[in-house]
């Protein structure tokens, strides 16, 4: 074969390999936010954005791509790093609903990174940067769970709660089954962290979720406040 056509064929190859790269057959998204009470108060580095202490709410983790058998894909796209400027109209606002915790914590250009490199490179066939921040958003505004929770009486003021209750009260709320994540403080009690709900893959409506991840919760839960 001639050196001219080995180059061809070596490109091909190449864009063949970055095609594949970028997943478009995921199955759905999970949409999870995270409770900062808990997390500040079992993680050793907490600490807040140059912006200041963030409000007591649920705050966006992110929209993750996942497969019906409980896997998913990540890191799909190298070649698109988060470009601050493609989401600059949702600066403010993502500093606010989707505050970072993890110490440091800067401005949340990091945090918004990490998530769209391990997560939105996975969806670009069907959300480009842009889009993929303003979905979650959107669908935080749409679930405003801790509205449903705190209709129910269930308020994040360090009381214990039953599992049930908060999945029921977050159910009603929203309207789709929700999973809820646990993580445990230094005296052993079993916390509200994340709540979990699923979105089609188009990203575009809220769904049931087809599956759930590993975890366990206990039946008695805290609340913690913020």
């Amino acid at each position: 074969m001639k050196p001219s056509s080995v180059a061809l064929l070596q490109a091909l190859v190449a864009l063949s390999l970055a095609g594949l790269s970028v997943s478009k057959d995921f199955d759905f998204f999970y949409f999870v936010q995270q409770w900062p009470g808990s997390y500040c108060d079992t993680k050793q580095s907490c600490c807040y954005p140059t912006t200041g202490k963030p409000a007591a709410d649920f705050g966006v983790h992110g929209l993750w791509p996942n497969y019906n058998d409980g896997t998913y894909p990540s890191n799909c796209d190298s070649s698109a790093p988060f470009d601050q400027s493609k989401v600059s109209n949702l600066i403010t606002t993502m500093q606010k609903e989707w505050p970072t915790l993890a110490c440091p914590s800067g401005d949340g250009v990091t945090f918004w990174s990490h998530e769209w490199d391990k997560h939105g490179t996975c969806s670009e066939e069907v959300l480009d940067q842009h889009s993929y921040f303003a979905r979650a958003l959107g669908f935080k505004t749409q679930t405003n769970i801790l509205q449903a929770l705190k209709t129910a009486g269930i308020q994040p003021d360090g009381g214990s709660y039953s599992l049930s209750s908060i999945k029921s009260a977050i159910q009603s709320g929203v309207g789709y089954t929700p999973y809820i994540e646990c993580n445990t403080d230094e005296s052993g009690n079993s916390q509200l962290y994340q709540v979990y709900l699923c979105v089609d893959n188009s990203g575009s409506k809220l769904v049931e979720c087809p599956v759930f991840p590993h975890g366990k919760c206990g039946s008695q839960i805290e609340f913690p406040s913020f």
